[in-house]
């Protein structure tokens, strides 16, 4: 199995998500901190890249988790809002914080699946003005970009 390369800068949504302001919103949200939720979070918090169910299991010290707990965890943590469900197209689910100020979207390597974070303003112009015209509210969307990173290229 491919494993994603996580050479690039840390983007900033990852440098400003104190684990303290993690654990506030899902105090905020009625959740207990569990030790489990909290260690997840913070592997999260602590890669630049969306990770699988088994790239966290594998990020967790040995007394972390076990990877049933880890599928429902993400489960939770996604309905409240604090971590956001990516699909590169390859039909395995990959997890990223999801902050206020975090809506990006990704460049994604066919081969090796180095994700690359990236702000892309004019696909936001181009999504709000397409609901307009068809007079959608409350609208969201998802862009990935995929192709080859420079290794994989050559």
């Amino acid at each position: 199995m491919n494993q994603p390369c996580h050479q690039h800068a840390l983007p900033r949504r990852l440098v400003q998500q104190p684990l303290s302001d993690l654990t506030d919103r899902l105090r905020a949200r009625s959740r207990k901190v569990t030790g489990q939720r909290e260690a997840i979070l913070d592997v999260l918090r602590r890669h630049a890249s969306p990770l699988t169910n088994r790239e966290i299991h594998a990020a967790l010290p040995a007394s972390g988790c076990d990877l049933a707990t880890i599928y429902r965890t993400m489960h939770t943590l996604v309905g409240m809002g604090l971590v956001r469900r990516c699909d590169f197209g390859d039909g395995t689910a990959r997890f990223e914080l999801a902050t206020d100020d975090s809506h990006h979207h990704h460049l994604v390597c066919r081969s090796c699946r180095t994700t690359v974070e990236v702000d892309a303003p004019s696909v936001e112009s181009w999504a709000s003005r397409i609901a307009a015209e068809h007079d959608f509210t409350d609208v969201t969307h998802t862009v990935e970009v995929f192709g080859l990173c420079p290794r994989c290229a050559r």
